[in-house]
């Protein structure tokens, strides 16, 4: 198992247990004193479980793949099939990040809000929300976001999909920073060095304790705008990795990150997402079997297999 330099928050809890609490949806419950539990709090806690579960634990604890070797052998294949893509972290300070899935911005959250745009949509449409949301409102005013009636974010947000969901969860995050941090800001989150410099756990924590903040969103967040080691799984990542068997059939995308995250080495988290991603998007053989001699890392699945029957083989004439 993979060690993370983190402390242990709680013991892990059932997998099965936890699939559930993730996939389930947040409906309000009822404490041991009979009073209700609002939703919100409820799904935030399970959240925060979650994560405190598998912060130094991989949900399939004896689960060993992948390995690191296996892990730099995916990054050297896919680099070398995408050689004109640009794999160097940018420093987010300085400029902007073209990363697939990428926040691009270096304000916390406006960050946040790009991300929120980019899901279950394509870039370009994404972008297209971002930019008429910017025009509509200013941009990073979020105190207008905030204060304009639901129905006009939602118009200004259409481009991407799912307007009215997104414009929902924006205008609550926007308004529970305020009431925590008393402005419209995230940026101590951003803070590199000295005393005040907060760990990775820490920043997870706040970002998904906000409502309609999942684990990717954060770990996007980590990633390209705040220049921290963290292997975010979306919808392509989870494809592939299923594809490389690196975590078990039954595991959700959620589990998946959290294995992942604990398996792949911190120097290859940023390179290898962004090249999973673009390997996801443009690759038609991994997505078909009709194209499937037209993925590298189906040739690289199929010689993996012919190996390990050829050292079974040997093992077995050894025995004779």
């Amino acid at each position: 198992m993979v060690a993370r330099k983190k402390r242990a928050l709680s013991p892990a809890v059932d997998i099965q247990q936890s699939q559930t609490t993730v996939l389930a949806s947040p409906i309000a419950s009822t404490s041991i004193t009979g009073s209700a539990v609002p939703a919100e709090s409820s799904h935030k806690a399970k959240k925060m479980k979650l994560h405190e579960s598998y912060a130094v634990e991989s949900p399939f604890p004896n689960f060993k793949h992948p390995t690191s070797a296996e892990v730099h052998e995916v990054h050297k294949i896919l680099s070398e099939a995408h050689p004109t893509y640009n794999r160097e972290r940018k420093d987010p300070s300085l400029s902007v990040s073209d990363a697939p899935g990428s926040c691009k911005a270096p304000n916390v959250i406006e960050s946040l809000i790009g991300t929120i745009l980019s899901q279950n949509t394509t870039s370009q449409n994404s972008s297209r929300a971002k930019r008429s949301l910017d025009t509509a409102f200013g941009r990073n005013k979020f105190s207008a976001i905030v204060e304009a009636p639901k129905a006009d974010v939602v118009e200004a947000i259409k481009q991407g999909g799912l307007a009215n969901k997104k414009a929902a969860t924006i205008q609550n995050i926007l308004k529970s920073v305020k009431e925590k941090h008393g402005d419209y800001s995230l940026q101590h989150l951003a803070v590199t060095e000295g005393d005040e410099r907060i760990s990775d756990d820490e920043i997870m924590k706040e970002l998904i304790s906000y409502d309609g903040v999942g684990p990717k969103t954060a770990s996007c967040v980590l990633l390209f705008c705040l220049g921290r080691d963290s292997f975010a799984v979306d919808t392509h990542v989870f494809r592939l990795s299923k594809m490389l068997g690196w975590v078990p059939t039954k595991a959700d995308r959620i589990l998946t990150q959290a294995h992942l995250d604990l398996h792949v080495p911190d120097e290859l988290k940023y390179g290898l997402h962004v090249l999973m991603v673009l390997h996801g998007r443009t690759c038609k053989g991994c997505k078909s079997t009709r194209n499937a001699d037209d993925c590298v890392l189906k040739d690289y699945l199929k010689k993996k297999k012919s190996e390990r029957l050829e050292d079974e083989v040997d093992q077995q004439l050894v025995g004779e």
